[in-house]
């Protein structure tokens, strides 16, 4: 298999009966998601998409998604997983900036794409999950077609996703993953103890790499899927013990809510859990030793990256014996180069000491869409991607997150970026300055904090400024706390010094970053 579109093509003929996905009740075939996408391609032919086109999909987890990204795929066009956290003018700036050329919307998002929809692509179709007024219903749209695959043939470089994250400036910009790149995480799937008779669960979001990418994964060795519509703890548990479920991949912030709920469930079929987004401490740790019997593994990665360059394996998990591992996100994959630099002239350092974390991989995206100034910035003429995260190696190859280059933050597995919500923040009139950084959370792994200084005569209350910002951006970059000041610390040149504001925070703690 060389594309997205083999997967169901190699399964749909294959494995005919083989059940692909639970969802609601539901059991779906690899031969009739094998139909249904094809019927969707020919309605993205028939609608004047073209190969490399843009695809978007607004939605929580349905089935449909997978009829779109593999009928998408059979008609060479890019797919993309939009946020439906976002706020919809983040939502309209990315489908303006991916060209988008079809979008599927679910009921739920049907009032903020009406919201936006003036300021959309003029050749722009919507399709929607259900009845509106305006726009065709998915079903008929894609029903009226043949099933007969058109048979469009991707190459491996095509590119097959985008996935968008915010850059430094605050405007998202488009990861694009081609083929190619997504079928070298399937060296990874002994790592994570997957094979055909795997039963992973999913609930994580399809605009995550730990939600399609995990999907596709297991697609692609003919395992099965449970699909939930979204993050439930009580549903995890249950779909645990009905579907005897061996796989799932989540951040510990929900295996501490699993654990909570689990009682009187059995959980034992589980043999493997991946996570990732932020570190698990030891007291979770060892909850989850003695409620769980499956081996825990760490993945450090990027959207840049397509998931995992490097893993802390089960056997790490050991703070009696080694507990400064608990601290890091493993080794690098055999398959991924990684080094540690100087940010600045690109040199490398030495074992033990601090730099820029570059990696060489081949699931690195192959640049930034419609972007090809911060492509630059960020992929070296020698295919290095920088990843804006500060790290060091010991003398045994494990790796170490000290800090970020780029003051981002992780909050429960999303990134936020200081510099979009303090412009945000700025909007309000009664904000003159703002500073944004991450604080150590226990159940977020990081919190959005803001240092503001009052605009002259104001006095509007933190609740307030929060509440007004909520407009302007999703809710999981929201501040949750704002601190009144007098000056934000800066340096010679006037930049604000955001590691000066997150250190007092972080004193206690040995790790500042997931």
């Amino acid at each position: 298999m060389t594309s997205i579109a083999d997967i169901i093509r190699t399964h749909g003929a294959r494995d005919t009966g083989r059940v692909a996905i639970e969802f609601e009740g539901q059991s779906v075939s690899f031969s009739a998601i094998h139909k249904r996408s094809s019927q969707v391609a020919n309605a993205l032919l028939e609608s004047g998409v073209e190969p490399q086109r843009t695809v978007a999909f607004l939605d929580k987890n349905t089935l449909e998604y997978f009829d779109i990204v593999f009928g998408a795929a059979k008609a060479g066009a890019i797919s993309l997983g939009v946020n439906w956290r976002l706020s919809p003018s983040e939502m309209a700036f990315i489908l303006n900036d991916a060209q988008t050329r079809v979008l599927f919307v679910g009921p739920e998002f049907f009032a903020a794409v009406e919201s936006i929809e003036a300021e959309l692509p003029s050749d722009l179709l919507i399709v929607a999950f259900g009845a509106h007024a305006r726009w065709p219903d998915y079903h008929a749209w894609m029903q009226s077609q043949s099933a007969v695959d058109a048979g469009y043939a991707s190459h491996g470089e095509d590119v097959a996703f985008l996935t968008y994250t915010s850059g430094t400036t605050g405007l998202p910009k488009g990861a694009m993953m081609t083929n190619r790149g997504f079928f070298a995480a399937f060296a990874a799937l002994e790592s994570w103890r997957l094979d055909s008779q795997s039963v992973s669960l999913v609930m994580m979001p399809m605009f995550h790499f730990s939600g399609s990418g995990w999907s596709l994964l297991n697609l692609g060795i003919g395992a099965r899927i449970v699909l939930h519509r979204d993050v439930d703890p009580t549903g995890v548990a249950n779909a645990i013990d009905a579907f005897a479920i061996t796989n799932v991949i989540m951040p510990p912030i929900l295996i501490d809510a699993i654990l909570s709920v689990a009682p009187p469930r059995d959980l034992s079929s589980l043999r493997a859990i991946c996570y990732g987004g932020s570190p698990i401490n030891e007291a979770l740790l060892q909850r989850a030793k003695q409620g769980l019997r499956s081996e825990l593994i760490q993945l450090y990665g990027l959207t840049e990256t397509a998931g995992g360059v490097s893993q802390l394996d089960h056997i790490d998990h050991d703070p009696a014996n080694r507990p400064e591992l608990m601290r890091s996100c493993g080794k690098p994959f055999a398959w991924v180069e990684l080094k540690i630099v100087d940010a600045n002239s690109g040199a490398e350092i030495p074992t033990g000491k601090p730099g820029e974390i570059w990696v060489r991989a081949p699931q690195n995206m192959v640049g930034y869409w419609n972007n090809s100034a911060a492509t630059s910035r960020t992929i070296t003429p020698e295919g290095w991607l920088r990843t804006g995260d500060i790290g060091q190696l010991d003398e045994k190859g494990y790796l170490y997150l000290l800090d970020r280059v780029s003051d981002m933050i992780v909050s429960g597995a999303e990134n936020v970026y200081p510099l979009e919500v303090e412009a945000a923040l700025q909007k309000h009139p009664a904000i003159a300055q703002a500073a944004v950084f991450g604080v150590p959370d226990d159940k977020w792994g990081e919190a959005v904090r803001a240092a503001v200084i009052r605009a002259p005569g104001t006095s509007a209350t933190a609740e307030e400024i929060i509440h007004d910002t909520r407009k302007h951006l999703a809710g999981y970059k929201l501040p949750k706390t704002i601190d009144f000041v007098e000056e934000l610390p800066r340096n010679a040149t006037g930049k604000v010094l955001h590691r000066l504001l997150r250190e007092p925070f972080w004193a206690d703690h040995g790790r500042r970053i997931a």
